[in-house]
């Protein structure tokens, strides 16, 4: 048996997205786990996130039977991995060999930190971290909602992100997040100058009550950076935002909305289930200890 491995980085042409694709129906196959999201299919063609893949073929058979994916999501430097080997082949030593290379990936592009995810349920992908010094650190859960015109939407209105924001959403985000003042600066302008994200601010009375950042993905819109302050907290503000979001999105012409949460944040889950969100899937987050 002859291996090759090669790393691609993002936006994967289609003839190689379609291998991918074709690997991660292999392994549902046989795991019962869905992971296009986690391999970052979602993302991969592209042109914006700064992200790759490792690729490994079996050269006889001219079949990808393993494939590892690091993306830096928030533009941060810190990037996000996970891999995949065909069930067939996973007693070869591929996956330690996709892990070198990616870490080798990350160190060229100079990461100031990593987090290795896995799908709730992926046994395999589990014991596979926890033997290459990798810990359990945290869970988020993926929550969907159907977009929808919502005719009466509350008091709470929400525009596009002005810079007289600025302050307020400093102070909210450091409430919300823990941020500091230099991080919620970070955050603003990337949610602000990345194409494909628009950054929205919630006002009450004339006053800030909150924001949310929307990135549109094919017929689907994320939702990221949600924080409401405390002040307004309870209050409906947050279910108001949530309804703005879902009417935003079927004028859009999208579908769906989706929202990643940790799920040991039982405030936000309530909100969004009481905003009518459902959990379609769970990350399992890891981090490396040595």
């Amino acid at each position: 048996m002859n291996l090759s491995a090669i790393t691609v980085s993002f936006p994967l042409d289609q003839e190689t997205y379609e291998e991918v694709q074709n690997l991660c129906k292999t392994a549902a196959v046989c795991d019962g786990i869905l992971l296009n999201q986690v391999m970052n299919l979602t993302i991969a063609k592209s042109y914006e996130t700064r992200g790759f893949y490792v690729l490994v073929y079996d050269d006889e058979k001219n079949l990808l039977v393993g494939a590892g994916t690091a993306v830096d999501l928030m533009g941060l430097n810190t990037y996000e991995w996970s891999m995949l080997v065909a069930p067939m082949y996973r007693q070869l030593g591929i996956g330690t060999a996709i892990l070198n290379v990616l870490k080798e990936g990350m160190a060229v592009r100079k990461s100031e930190g990593e987090l290795a995810l896995v799908m709730e349920g992926s046994k395999y992908g589990k014991e596979f971290l926890e033997q290459n010094g990798y810990l359990y650190s945290f869970s988020e859960a993926t929550l969907e909602a159907h977009a929808e015109v919502m005719e009466n939407k509350g008091a709470v209105t929400l525009r596009p992100f002005m810079q007289k924001d600025t302050e307020a959403l400093i102070s909210i985000f450091s409430d919300a997040f823990g941020d500091i003042r230099e991080e919620s600066l970070e955050l603003i302008e990337f949610n602000t100058t990345t194409e494909g994200l628009v950054m929205w601010t919630a006002e009450m009375d004339g006053e800030v009550v909150g924001t949310v950042t929307t990135r549109k993905e094919g017929e689907v819109q994320w939702i990221t950076a949600f924080a409401v302050s405390p002040k307004k907290q309870r209050q409906g503000v947050g279910t108001q935002i949530l309804n703005f979001v879902k009417d935003y999105a079927i004028r859009s012409g999208d579908k769906t909305i989706l929202l990643d949460v940790e799920i040991e944040n039982m405030g936000a889950l309530r909100v969004y289930e009481k905003a009518g969100f459902m959990k379609s899937s769970q990350l399992d987050y890891y981090i490396y200890i040595g």
